[in-house]
């Protein structure tokens, strides 16, 4: 038997996708033209733990922003189930785990790929292609090795 790709066309949401791209790349372009600032969500959140003066406001705005977005959308759709799984502990481990990535990486997804690549920042291209190099390895292990 093969291991082909099957696309689960019922899911398939190219305009939800370019959409929500679309309010992405407007969140992150208002936040650096309006307040000189990065989207980098592990920057933002990392800043709330550090004592600095002037400098929370806009981080406790983005980050509760983050939070009550699907309690909005809720009003207008029904939220998509959520199925994880994995159990706690090895959530907790992955959590971890890419916890220690962004810090060694200098930010996350977010930071390097959306906003560090329109900046066409030479670090973030070099994070975003070991970002996706690990995830593509990750998930054919997961896939093909480990199951």
């Amino acid at each position: 038997m093969t291991n082909m790709l099957v696309i689960d066309w019922s899911s398939f949401t190219p305009l939800n996708a370019a959409l929500g791209g679309l309010v992405i790349g407007l969140a992150t372009t208002l936040l650096l033209i309006l307040a000189g600032r990065i989207a980098g969500i592990s920057g933002i959140v990392g800043g709330l733990f550090r004592l600095s003066q002037g400098d929370m406001g806009w981080r406790i705005a983005f980050v509760a922003g983050l939070l009550l977005a699907p309690w909005l959308y809720r009003w207008v759709a029904v939220l998509p189930p959520v199925e994880i799984h994995a159990s706690y502990g090895l959530l907790v481990l992955a959590g971890l785990i890419v916890g220690m990535g962004t810090r060694y990486g200098s930010g996350c997804t977010s930071g390097h790929g959306v906003c560090g690549l329109s900046r066409l920042s030479p670090r973030s291209i070099v994070a975003t292609i070991i970002f996706i190099t690990m995830a593509m390895a990750t998930t054919y292990v997961i896939r093909h090795v480990i199951s």
